[in-house]
């Protein structure tokens, strides 16, 4: 009997994690669907966007349904310039005790893709801060480079425009991206089914985050399991290596041996 098979685990700042799939805590229904869904996609990671949550009374939290079971990320969303990501970064910090930090700085509030400048200096600065950062940016191998040798702690490739559930529009640049980086490349947003995260992960990815392909979800709990089952099996299939691509047929059987008529 064939023990059950795992990936390998995901090591980030020393830190190693049996799941491969971070998730948001956003746009649930109600936060007994959110904590649910959480707990089925097998998560560790949870991030939370430090301008959206409050850390004192009126009511429970996300500190109370999530407790400390969870690492939690806080990230910068809704941030513009660096100064304001770093800001809302030093924040999280005192009020989670937490150097970790999604980090975000976007360029518009249509496309929500990063703003590249404001984001290679809002890095540096919580580097030498000594912030462990986990940066969101565009699907572009010179900025993920970039980000790796000012001393992010992993990089987070967009695979299509958050929330749009476009799934890996460009998967091209993430085989680039994962050649040229020894970073773990964690993909951040896009993702829309679980095959669109089983395709991340066969192209190599070490991790996606995710929120608005499971919140929305007709049924989240089920999504979150679906996405969660999804990353195991690419990633396994990356481990595994697939076979080389052909125009033309081989056959399976082996012709040595055939009958002879």
């Amino acid at each position: 009997m064939v023990d059950k098979i795992t990936p390998e685990k995901l090591t980030i700042a020393g830190k190693v994690f049996s799941s491969r799939l971070m998730v948001g805590t956003s746009q649930y229904p109600n936060q007994k669907v959110m904590s649910e869904a959480i707990e089925a996609s097998g998560a560790e990671i949870v991030t939370v966007a430090v301008r959206r949550v409050s850390i004192e009374g009126g009511g429970e939290s996300l500190f109370d349904v999530l407790g400390e079971r969870f690492h939690l990320l806080p990230n910068t969303a809704g941030c513009f310039t660096a100064r304001d990501a770093v800001l809302t970064a030093e924040l999280a910090r005192e009020a989670l005790q937490t150097d970790w930090v999604k980090l975000e700085v976007i360029g518009d509030d249509k496309t929500l893709f990063p703003d590249v400048e404001q984001l290679l200096l809002a890095a540096e600065k919580l580097v030498t801060k000594g912030f462990v950062v986990l940066p969101y940016t565009n699907d572009d191998p010179i900025t993920c480079k970039k980000l790796e040798q000012i001393g992010c702690a992993a990089i987070m490739p967009l695979g299509a425009p958050i929330g749009s559930g476009m799934g890996i529009r460009n998967p091209y640049n993430l085989k680039i991206i994962r050649e040229q980086c020894s970073l773990p490349i964690i993909v951040d947003a896009g993702v829309g089914t679980a095959s669109d995260a089983a395709l991340a992960m066969e192209l190599g990815c070490d991790g996606i985050l995710m929120n608005t392909a499971i919140a929305g979800a007709r049924d989240p709990v089920k999504m979150a399991f679906a996405m969660r089952s999804g990353i195991e099996a690419g990633r396994l299939a990356f481990e595994a290596g697939r076979i080389p691509r052909r125009l033309y047929a081989k056959a399976s059987t082996p012709a040595d041996g055939a009958i002879e008529l």
